[in-house]
């Protein structure tokens, strides 16, 4: 991940690149220094950073280098001074020929931000080479009729030196019959002409030598010499004349060796061995070095290959002289015509391997073009892959820079190969290609994504402490710390909720802990939410619902509600001895704390005083009578019933159920002592009993009656305001038991049991089913 600083760096560059690219469409004037040639090494051309009005150490921090065109690197920066000093000692022969004037064209380039200056070097020249002629010794062959101010050609002197510092004249050593006449040719070269001032006698004179002296004009003046030696010969008055004085021809530089350039013809009109001509080059040196010709047929043919690049093009002169030394002459100009043999260059000169994703428009390399050709052949023109995110844009003579079109996506692609192409519109074309890898460096743009909308995880109850209970997992596409993911509990919406004491997270791997034993009963389910936090900057996260469900398990034994066993007096039911067989004589209520298939309540008779007499309802607690009751049964009963859920394993509770058989419910009942009486007792006693049952019927018919109305008005008030009754007081109290989703029962029902322990009567009643978050759960 790239620092703030790099990032400024970059937002700046781009800036300065915007401008830079405003002004070059103006327009922009490079700076040019001029040095002489042959100057030393390390020489001091000029302080760069003065003449762009920068401080020192600017051009260091801002990554300033030279790039050279195709030029040999002459020059060197130093980038802590600003100076700009020689590296090698230049010579503007071997650089530029005679190429008037020599420039040398570079670039500076600074990088952050990216900017150019074009800058030239100019090259003058010093006289340093002496004229030099081809040959030591030219040879003239003159007839002696020659008359005073006829003209003979001489070669000229070569002299690489160019201007003033090139040949300037030519002198002859003194005689009595020659001076030297300086002429000029159309590119401004010198060459002589021997003038002759005084008639020739072979008997006289038959030869003679002379000193041609070349003088060039540099300060101080070089020369060259060389002896032309001269042959008085007999008569020959017509000299040799070519058909045409200038042939122009042009040449592809492709062209095969010994390929034919050109055929001069030229005539005398001499007879025998006088009008026999013999053709030759008139120039020396590396002019007529491409070339070579047939001194009998006059043809011109190519014998070293051409180079549009490097000269396009050669001015010679052909002297066509017969046997007689009569001479004529005339200018060949062949022009090398180009063709497309130079492929494009391609220079990177500043490369950014890695672009953050979020970068508006970024600059990926600066790099120039080149072609040595000329027309078609040298234009150029640059493309990269149409699908790609990204632009050419054309700067500044040649350069181009490449940036993206607008922020990339990491996610989407984490690396381009960029091919640059580059073709010239010459035919063939010639193309060159170069490939740059650029790496997209990641920013935290991407929150932490759930693999689930919510998550709902299963614990059974009574579970071990640091139970392993489920795995929250979250993905992040960004990398490195951006998606290195960090777990958290938040806290949950309802305060009341104890999470810390009942989950942990793994914050590496989202691993979710139990911390200590669940109980079902106490808390059936709870959610809660879970964070994830990447490590980037700026940080992201997001969350997920968590939904944790109990499981039972059967680990609560059904409890009896009805008839109660922790009475001081045990629960005893009248049954009429009219009863008819089927008779409900009560209902055992009984509920399960467990739910599910663990709260399945059966329910079975164990032990009766008399077996056939009562059964009791498997499903729903009933326990009625099988038969009509006879004299001889007993009038008291007891029951052992067995209440049983269906867990694995089941669990169960047993209840004592005592039964009266009474002849009506006006009969009074007080409940006997189980000790033993002798009859003598019973029978003393028997009239005391009935004159008490006498005052008992009385007495019970009035309260029964008061009761009743008592509890119809207390009914009414109770089912407009609560939906109860009051329950007198007495050995058993009313309860309101919750059997939400346990018992055999399908909803919530409020069963309000009273019992009154003197009158020996039991008033059980059925209300209508409440809310469950309206009851009290008993523990």
């Amino acid at each position: 991940m790239e620092t703030a600083p790099a990032k400024t760096a970059e937002i700046r560059q781009v800036i300065f690149l915007a401008i830079l690219l405003l002004l070059w469409e103006a327009g922009s004037e490079a700076i040019r220094y001029s040095i002489p040639e042959e100057t030393e090494s390390g020489y001091l051309v000029a302080n760069f950073a003065k003449d762009l009005g920068l401080r020192v150490g600017e051009l260091a921090t801002r990554g300033a280098r030279i790039h050279h065109r195709g030029n040999k690197e002459l020059l060197q920066l130093e980038a802590e001074t600003g100076n700009l000093l020689l590296k090698e000692k230049p010579d503007r022969e071997v650089l530029c020929g005679v190429t008037e004037p020599c420039v040398l064209h570079f670039q500076i380039i600074l990088e952050n931000p990216v900017q150019f200056f074009q800058t030239d070097l100019e090259l003058t020249d010093i006289n340093d080479h002496s004229p030099e002629f081809p040959h030591k010794e030219m040879l003239l062959k003159i007839q002696e009729s020659a008359h005073p101010g006829t003209v003979f050609p001489l070669k000229a002197a070569q002299d690489p030196d160019i201007g003033s510092n090139a040949v300037q004249n030519y002198t002859v050593s003194p005689n009595l019959h020659f001076h030297v006449v300086t002429h000029s040719r159309a590119d401004g070269r010198k060459y002589p002409e021997l003038m002759l001032d005084k008639a020739l006698d072979r008997e006289e004179q038959p030869e003679l030598t002379l000193t041609l002296t070349a003088l060039d004009g540099g300060t101080p003046a070089r020369s060259g010499t060389t002896a032309v030696h001269i042959e008085v010969m007999d008569i020959n008055d017509n000299a040799p004349q070519f058909v045409q004085s200038l042939y122009e021809v042009q040449i592809p530089e492709n062209s095969p060796l010994d390929a034919l350039v050109v055929m001069v013809s030229a005539r005398d009109l001499d007879a025998g061995m006088h009008g026999h001509v013999a053709y030759s080059l008139f120039q020396g040196g590396e002019v007529s070095q491409p070339f070579v010709i047939d001194e009998t047929t006059g043809e011109i043919r190519l014998n070293k290959e051409l180079d549009f690049e490097t000269t396009p093009y050669y001015n010679m002169e052909i002297i066509a002289t017969d046997s007689g030394g009569l001479s004529g002459k005339c200018s060949v100009l062949v022009k090398v015509v180009d063709v497309n043999d130079n492929a494009p260059k391609l220079t990177i000169s500043s490369l950014t391997s890695a672009i953050p994703e979020n970068a508006p428009e970024a600059v990926v390399a600066v790099y120039s073009v080149s072609d040595p050709d000329s027309g078609d052949n040298g234009r150029i023109v640059c493309s990269i892959q149409n699908e790609l995110p990204f632009l050419l844009k054309p700067t500044f003579e040649n350069y181009y820079t490449l940036v993206t079109e607008g922020p990339l996506d990491r996610e989407s692609r984490a690396e381009y190969n960029i091919t640059i192409t580059v073709s010239d519109l010459g035919t063939p074309r010639l193309t060159t290609q170069h490939t740059i890898t650029v790496q997209v460096s990641d920013i935290n743009d991407n929150a932490p994504a759930f693999t689930q909308p919510s998550y709902t995880l299963f614990v059974r109850e009574n579970n071990s402490p640091a139970l392993h209970i489920g795995t929250i997992s979250a993905t992040d596409s960004d990398s490195g710390s951006n998606a290195h993911i960090t777990y958290s509990l938040l806290p949950p919406h309802d305060l009341r909720l104890p999470l810390d004491s009942l989950v942990s997270i793994n914050a590496d791997n989202g691993q979710l802990f139990a911390l200590r034993a669940l109980d079902y009963e106490a808390l059936q389910a709870f959610e809660f939410r879970v964070g994830a936090s990447d490590r980037g900057s700026p940080e992201l996260s997001s969350q997920v619902l968590v939904r944790v469900l109990v499981l039972d398990d059967n680990d609560n034994a059904p409890f009896v509600l009805y008839p109660l066993q922790n009475a001081s007096a045990p629960c005893t039911e009248l049954l009429p001895r009219v009863a008819e067989p089927g008779y409900l004589v009560t209902k055992v209520v009984a509920v399960d704390q467990d739910s599910g298939q663990n709260a399945w309540l059966s329910f079975q008779l164990l032990k009766a005083t008399e077996p056939g007499l009562f059964s009791m309802w498997a499903h729903n607690g009933e326990v009625r009578t099988t038969r009509l009751l006879s004299e001889r049964d007993a009038t008291k009963h007891r029951l052992l019933l067995l209440v049983k859920d269906n867990g694995e394993p089941p669990r169960s509770a047993s209840v004592t159920l005592h039964v009266l058989v009474v002849d009506g419910f006006s009969q009074p009942y007080l409940p006997l002592p189980e000790v033993a009486r002798n009859p003598a007792q019973d029978d003393d006693a028997l009239t005391l009993y009935l004159v008490i049952a006498l005052s008992s019927v009385s007495t019970l018919f009035l309260l029964s009656v008061l009761l009743f109305v008592g509890v119809r008005l207390c009914r009414r008030a109770r089912e407009a305001s609560l939906g109860g009754c009051s329950v007198p007081e007495g050995h058993f109290s009313g309860h309101l038991v919750n059997f939400s989703g346990m018992g055999t029962l399908s909803q919530s029902y409020q069963y309000d049991v009273c019992l009154n322990g003197d009158s020996g009567t039991i008033d059980f009643k059925f209300l209508n089913p409440i809310s469950p978050s309206t009851l009290l759960q008993d523990p």
